[in-house]
């Protein structure tokens, strides 16, 4: 795949990436399989992920100022 930011090439890798969730909340979800750019260094998800996402997220205490989550799929 080619990444749309640069055009450089994604690869698969797993890490740990924030996500705001309210103007006082975060959650930082750990473990995620992204797609990264080789060269710019910008992730993506793919789809299944990011609907496993979507649905962490939603469930989440918006009060919580942060939170740590590890993906599991």
């Amino acid at each position: 795949m080619i990444c749309r930011t640069c055009g450089g090439a994604l690869r698969s890798r797993v890490t740990d990436l924030p996500f705001k969730v309210a103007d006082t909340s975060i959650v930082i979800l750990k473990g995620l399989p992204v797609l990264q750019c080789s060269q710019c260094q910008e992730t993506e998800l793919d789809h299944p992920v990011m609907v496993e996402v979507e649905r962490i997220l939603a469930s989440v205490d918006q009060t919580t100022e942060l939170e740590i989550i590890r993906y599991a799929a």
